[in-house]
């Protein structure tokens, strides 16, 4: 008995090791289809819109802002000079209003931030922590126009001071994933003709554009770090 079970083990291990190296060819044939298309958990769809502080503290005239109309245009007027304003206090709440895509809360906050990046000098590198959450949560809307403004913003904010670059490595895990998911479209949903890359609202290409500002203002760690949450970038510093 003892020599009939010895022997049957063999051949019983013999039929075992057959489908258990056939079953892991079967599944990575099956996960290299998944991966082909676009991901059906909808990556790409938008997010509903929360009400933002920005809109509040706005309506409550916390703001020393008003609407001016020149021959270009609308613009703010601001209240107070720009270089003298609580950083701390107002950058992030603009910050909070690209969320906004309704007038006038999209201008106020999208022009104002650009006016604080334009006076902000010292003030604006110890606010990036700050900045981060309403970052996220501006690109993680997936709305195409929303994505492309904030993407200008970071193009701006980058070079707006020194270091900012270097500031915002440490955040790339919240600031990139949904770059890498938007990064290659480049056809401008609409019409059969593509305007948008005359308008500078090709995701595609802004997101790009976006990367490579990081990299040369972000310091030696920025393209491992960008590379490591967005594996198809290639180094604009090889080129």
């Amino acid at each position: 008995m003892v020599a009939e079970k010895a022997g049957s083990s063999p051949s019983k291990t013999a039929g075992d090791r057959s489908p258990r190296q056939q079953e892991p060819l079967g599944h990575v044939k099956k996960s290299k289809q998944q991966v082909r298309g676009p991901p059906l958990a909808g990556a790409f769809k938008e997010r509903p819109t929360k009400p933002t502080a920005f809109r509040k503290f706005y309506e409550r005239g916390d703001f020393p802002i008003a609407l001016e109309h020149d021959t270009k245009g609308n613009k703010i007027n601001w209240k107070v000079e720009i270089e003298k304003l609580d950083y701390h206090y107002y950058l992030p709440l603009f910050f909070d209003g690209l969320c906004e895509m309704t007038f006038p809360y999209d201008f106020f906050a999208r022009q104002g931030i650009h006016d604080m990046l334009e006076h902000g000098g010292n003030k604006i590198l110890p606010v990036i922590p700050e900045l981060i959450i309403p970052i996220k949560n501006a690109l993680s809307l997936r709305n195409r126009q929303v994505i492309c403004v904030t993407l200008k913003v970071l193009q701006h904010l980058v070079v707006s001071a020194d270091m900012v670059g270097e500031a915002l490595v440490p955040y790339y895990r919240q600031i990139l994933p949904v770059l890498n998911i938007f990064k290659n479209m480049n056809v401008n949903s609409g019409d059969g003709i593509d305007y948008s890359q005359q308008k500078r609202e090709n995701i595609g290409d802004l997101i790009q554009e976006t990367l490579e500002a990081f990299e040369r203002c972000g310091g030696e760690t920025a393209s491992i770090n960008i590379k490591y949450m967005i594996p198809t970038y290639q180094s604009c510093m090889l080129k």
